[in-house]
């Protein structure tokens, strides 16, 4: 899966558009590697999302086309 569409499948953003523009922004690494939206996502992956003055990290858990607002969260854990 790309990491815009997981991105918004895991919620962890909530448009893929807007998953899109992050990534074209630079603001998207996943293993300490800068990457674009058609980075196919694996799970393992450590993910770093740059939010303005803060950055989250979480590892991706699981990979589903489809999820819902429950089974989102299960997709990935955060780490500190």
């Amino acid at each position: 899966m790309r990491i815009d569409k997981f991105l918004k499948v895991s919620r962890l953003i909530k448009r893929r558009s807007v998953a899109n523009e992050a990534c074209d922004g630079e603001r998207i690494s996943v293993n300490g590697r800068q990457v674009k939206a058609s980075y196919q996502v694996k799970v393992g992956d450590v993910i770093e999302i740059a939010y303005g003055q803060r950055t989250l990290r979480v590892e991706v858990t699981a990979v589903t086309e489809n999820a819902t607002k429950e089974a989102a969260a299960a997709m990935y854990k955060e780490l500190p």
